[in-house]
This record gives structure tokens, C-alpha cells and sequence, in this order.
């Protein structure tokens, strides 16, 4: 079932549109890896109805945020999905105007750095900027990032408002289980304190255990929280040269950006 949190619970809300959200559900299921899927996929995914899930891709496909393969019997996104993503890009001000200073930080650190957005229990990529010479961590916009073992994830959860953030945890504990939820309820207790101390989280290892990463929070003038990344292959970037050095620089890039008013 699609990942829950605060902003997908209606909770009895009267002016919440149910057939709405579930057709957005059905676009979103399509984010889980999987690049064509038939109806009972996405039933899987989503927890949706079968019947249900067909009247919602027939009317997608209908609008054009869904394409139908006769030849396989499956659905993939359709070019509406992309002309929403690239209208909220490409009028992002954020992006356009952090861009020069994510190419220079990238080329003089030799780092790939990000800008990333939460969506649900996720990191998002609006842009990504990285060396000519750098052949890994290619990560376009689009890609999504895990809220909890990422740089990204760990620096917007630790300059979240206590309440949301705490709302959030929860629903990460839901997803990961009993089990494994209190070791990574200490390693983000470790992280945030991290953030409180020095402005950045980092991750070592944690999301993928060759890649050293920074992330720091962007505070926006309408309130929302972005965040800014660098990383690279930990045999590239030791964990020494990230927290004493590129962080701290990471941290100041987004103090800069910041204050062009954005």
C-alpha cells in the first residue's frame, strides 16, 4: 500500500474529495519502481479495489496521464504526468536561482549536489548539479530519496517543527515495523543532534553503503523547508574531508541562497 502521513488522512474532512485522491494514488503507484503496470499492480500498491482501480486508469488514459500497451496489457505514464512536473520545475524559484551556486560548489568540490523537496515519506529531486568528470550519483529530477537514511531525509526532518516532525516519525515507524524502527529512532536522535550542533545531517553509508553525503536545511520565505546535498563515492569522499569541511561549506551555501530572498 502507497506510504501514509499527515497530508493523505482526510479523517472525515467534508470538503476532501475521495475519487480525486485515489486517482492521484493510482499516478503515485507508479513511483515505486515500476515503469508499466496492469490494474492488478497497481490494486496491489495502492490497496485499492480492483473495479476501482480500473475506472481510474481508463479515465487517466482518457485524459492523458496514462498510456495502455495492447500488446502487454499495462499501463505507463502518459506526457500530462510530465507537463505538471516540468510546470512546478520550471517555475521553481528556488531552483533557478540556487543553480549557479550548485555548479560552482559541485565543480570546485567535485561533489554531486542536490536540491531536494519532501513528498510523503520521501525526498524528491528538483535539480541536481555535478562535475563533467563525476560518472556516478547521476540523480535527475524525479528521482526519489528515503526520508529516513538519506542526508536530505535526516537534515528535513531535523528542521521540521517538532509537531510535524514527530508526526512524521510516526508514520516511519509504521512502515519499517517493530523490529527495526528503534535502532533507526537512535541513529536520527543521533543525526538531529548533529543538526542542532553543526547545521547539517549526514549519512554514512546509511542509504547506500558506498556513498559519504551532507544535507542541510533551506528555510524559504513562504515557510516550506528544502534541502540542499552533496556526496560522492565514500572512497572519493572520506568521511573526515564531509563532516569537517564540505558540510560546513554545504551549511554556508545555503545561508547564501537564503539570502536572495528566495
Amino acid at each position: 500500500m502507497i506510504e501514509d502521513d499527515e497530508e493523505t488522512s482526510p479523517q472525515k474532512d467534508r470538503k476532501f474529495v475521495e475519487a480525486l485522491a485515489r486517482g492521484l494514488d493510482v499516478l503515485r503507484a507508479f513511483t515505486h519502481g515500476t515503469v508499466v503496470m496492469g490494474n492488478q499492480d497497481i490494486a496491489r500498491i495502492t490497496g485499492l479495489p480492483k473495479p476501482t482501480v480500473s475506472r481510474m486508469t481508463y479515465t487517466l488514459t482518457k485524459l492523458g496521464y496514462l498510456s495502455y500497451s495492447q500488446q502487454l496489457e499495462k499501463y505507463q505514464l502518459d506526457s500530462g504526468v510530465l507537463a505538471l512536473g516540468y510546470a512546478y520545475v520550471s517555475n521553481l524559484r528556488v531552483r533557478q536561482l540556487a543553480k549557479p551556486y550548485m555548479d560552482e560548489f559541485a565543480r570546485r568540490t567535485n561533489t554531486t549536489v542536490g536540491l531536494t523537496c519532501r513528498d510523503r515519506l520521501s525526498m524528491i529531486y528538483v535539480e541536481n548539479c555535478r562535475p563533467t568528470d563525476l560518472t556516478s550519483l547521476r540523480m535527475d529530477a524525479g528521482v526519489r530519496l528515503p526520508l529516513a537514511t538519506t542526508a536530505a531525509g535526516r537534515a528535513y526532518l531535523a528542521a521540521t517543527p517538532e509537531k510535524e516532525r514527530e508526526h512524521l516519525l510516526a508514520a516511519l515507524a509504521d512502515k519499517m515495523g517493530k523490529d527495526d524502527w528503534p535502532s533507526m529512532r537512535t541513529s536520527l536522535e543521533a543525526s538531529f543532534a548533529e543538526f542542532r550542533s553543526h547545521g547539517f545531517c549526514l549519512s554514512l553509508g546509511d542509504w547506500d553503503r558506498n556513498v559519504n553525503a551532507a544535507g542541510v536545511a533551506l528555510h524559504l520565505q513562504d515557510g516550506s523547508i528544502m534541502v540542499l546535498t552533496c556526496g560522492a563515492p565514500s572512497f572519493q569522499l572520506s568521511e573526515d574531508t564531509l563532516k569537517n569541511s564540505l558540510a560546513h561549506q554545504l551549511e554556508m551555501l545555503a545561508r547564501d541562497i537564503e539570502s536572495l530572498g528566495v
